[in-house]
């Protein structure tokens, strides 16, 4: 009976051959790996566009931020070098100009409280003396307007 076995055409490993070996074998059906390797890479851009997005929004930020602390450095040194008849209270409100001769004044009164002519050039910003002695930059004219004197 041996010998009626190593006649037929019987694989010695089935588990190895690519097809059903018997009639009852479970059904081989042979995979479309370009569809499989094209679902694979579109979930894998996805994910990573998405992971991207998200440093692209953080980036963002950080710039923001940097621009914020940039422009409280600015205006902070503008007004330490500026002009003050007062001493500033914490908690309040006060506006940064420039005066005709290029110097810098502090001031309690805001640009649309001068009524008819602000004797000063150029409104520069709107400040806020926080608790600890900074200045936070609530309004920033980037704008080179100058007013008729």
């Amino acid at each position: 009976m041996t010998d009626s076995l190593e006649n037929k055409n019987v694989s010695k490993n089935p588990g190895l051959i690519g097809y059903a070996h018997t009639a009852g074998s479970a059904v081989i059906k042979p995979e479309d790996m370009g569809k499989v390797k094209g679902k694979a890479q579109m979930a894998m851009r996805q994910q990573t566009q998405d992971q991207l997005n998200k440093i692209i929004r953080q980036i963002e930020l950080l710039g923001r931020q940097a621009q914020e602390i940039n422009d409280r450095i600015e205006v902070s040194e503008r007004i330490y070098d500026a002009l003050m008849n007062f001493e500033p209270i914490i908690n309040h409100h006060y506006y940064l100009y420039e005066k005709p001769d290029g110097n810098d004044v502090l001031s309690m009164v805001a640009p649309e409280e001068w009524g008819r002519k602000m004797p000063y050039t150029r409104f520069l910003a709107k400040v806020f003396l926080m608790a600890d002695h900074t200045w936070q930059v609530e309004f920033m004219n980037n704008e080179d307007i100058e007013i008729d004197l």
